[in-house]
């Protein structure tokens, strides 16, 4: 009998793909199952995929009948939530794709089911495991920067709106807040060790979705495309979180980190009207500080590298499978920026500063 770990795909979309082709590299592994809500659309994905081997169901209920040791969720967002807690319920590890749920309280009962359940609920943030954004929380937590006191974070495709479930606010729950805001909030909060916010002031618009001239779909609009936010955080830290998919402007800035001894400026890697976001790579890291009484910036050299950063998060999780290794981004973790996302609809809808909530 195969000793190979046994690996469902729930979701067939075009992110399941890049799971299956990550798997697929890996000798370890078996696709054994693949399941998606319209009929029969699994068996054409794994016809497509040559998962020859693969059993294929219309619901995520019969695949997780089978003997799995973990499953990828690919699903829209609004499916985020069931599927992860019955996978978990069912004792299955989960890798889930982002952003982690619609609401706070989903995400609240998906660590609940993990932890209940013992089994590992990781999230997909791929540009973790690119060396520099490794690098810029080494620095950060090494102290060099003394106190951190304050930080902006986000970024702005001057055009990059999607479409279908992406702009459905019941199936996406949120915008380019949880489509690419995700990121840059994991990258900030990663580096700092994710501490926990206190209360959020928001606004947030749709004025480039809703517009026919911009969005072909600007009819089925619902969610914002743009967003701003400040997050206070315990120890006199705070956060300007702001991110785009459309706007008049080249950029909404770099990453910085500024602290009582350095600051650290970063920017993200890619050109073109789709970049400037972190959902891919580092550009540029400068420290700046003092020496001898002189304004001093030292550019820190990026490191080059090839790898897939998509097939290195699928790799780790399957890695943390076999070796028997904790989730390599924890959903407790994740759960944290959730509930900052969750305040800023939430500030953004009252117009005014709202705490966030976090069970303890």
């Amino acid at each position: 009998m195969s000793k190979n770990l046994r690996i469902g795909i729930i979701g067939t979309g075009g992110i399941a793909r890049a799971h299956v082709s990550a798997y697929k590299k890996l000798p370890y592994v078996d696709i054994v199952g693949v399941a998606d809500v319209i009929p029969g659309k699994a068996s054409a994905f794994a016809q497509a995929n040559e998962l020859t081997e693969a059993a294929a169901f219309d619901t995520h209920t019969e695949l997780l009948r089978m003997e799995l040791d973990g499953v990828s969720i690919c699903t829209p967002n609004v499916s985020h939530h069931i599927t992860t807690v019955d996978s978990l319920r069912a004792g299955k590890n989960v890798l889930l794709e982002k952003p982690m749920s619609v609401t706070l309280q989903e995400g609240i009962e998906m660590t609940q089911a993990a932890k209940e359940s013992g089994k590992m609920l990781t999230l997909g943030f791929q540009p973790r495991y690119d060396p520099n954004m490794k690098l810029l929380q080494k620095i950060v937590q090494s102290g060099r920067l003394g106190n951190v006191y304050y930080v902006e974070t986000g970024g702005g495709r001057r055009r990059g709106m999607p479409g279908g479930t992406f702009i459905s606010k019941t199936l996406a729950g949120a915008g380019a807040m949880a489509d690419i805001g995700c990121y840059s909030l994991d990258m900030a909060l990663n580096t700092l060790g994710y501490p926990r916010p206190l209360t959020v002031s928001a606004f947030t618009s749709n004025h480039f979705g809703s517009n026919a001239l911009y969005h072909p779909e600007s009819s089925k609009f619902e969610v914002e495309d743009f967003g701003v936010a400040m997050v206070r955080f315990e120890n006199d830290l705070v956060l300007q979180f702001k991110i785009s998919w459309a706007m008049h402007m080249d950029t909404l800035g770099a990453t910085m980190f500024l602290g009582t001894d350095a600051g650290l400026k970063v920017t993200p890697a890619g050109i073109g009207p789709w970049s400037g976001v972190w959902d891919g790579s580092v550009g540029s890291i400068t420290l700046y500080h003092d020496e001898f009484g002189a304004h001093t910036s030292t550019p820190i050299p990026i490191i080059e590298h090839k790898m897939n950063l998509f097939d290195q998060k699928v790799h780790d999780f399957a890695e943390a499978l076999r070796d028997g290794r904790p989730a390599p981004i924890p959903g407790d973790q994740i759960l944290i920026q959730q509930a900052i996302i969750d305040g800023v609809l939430r500030s953004a809808e009252a117009r005014r500063e709202v705490s966030v909530e976090l069970p303890h």
